[in-house]
């Protein structure tokens, strides 16, 4: 259902609405929706998510990014949800592959991770995270290889 990153996320891809009450049951408080609307027609609304949420007893943040097109300002607010979270958040994309990469460049922008070592961290996790490298490399963190 989700890979666990570190106590405090894991990554999915897209839920059933009537998946939020078990990701509640399964300990999280949050949720961070990273899909743009209308990526594909059997998708959720993010109103219908936040919904599902609120039922469920959890939080909830719509961080859209389309993977090509992801900025700072969008992996500073992924971090500023997965913070303010009163607990472990689970955070969902269409596979799971752009949330983690949203955490993975803040971990090299913030110092604790190198560029070096995204991609093997990615393979571990099942996640081909090339597109963070190129990503870092292309921002001036090329340089934190090692």
């Amino acid at each position: 259902m989700y890979e666990k990153i570190d106590e405090r996320l894991a990554v999915a891809r897209q839920p059933a609405l009537d998946a939020f009450p078990a990701i509640a049951e399964a300990g999280f408080a949050k949720v961070i929706n990273n899909r743009r609307e209308g990526e594909d027609p059997d998708q959720p609304t993010s109103e219908a998510e936040a919904q599902a949420a609120a039922a469920a007893g959890l939080g909830y943040a719509h961080v859209p990014v389309a993977g090509g097109a992801i900025d700072e300002p969008t992996v500073r607010r992924f971090q500023k949800e997965l913070a303010e979270a009163d607990g472990p958040v689970f955070a969902h994309c269409q596979s799971g592959k752009r949330s983690l990469v949203l955490w993975a460049i803040g971990e090299v922008l913030d110092g604790r991770m190198r560029t070096g070592e995204v991609a093997d961290f990615g393979a571990r996790h099942g996640f081909d995270l090339s597109n963070a490298v190129t990503w870092l490399e292309n921002n001036g963190h090329a340089g934190d290889q090692q």
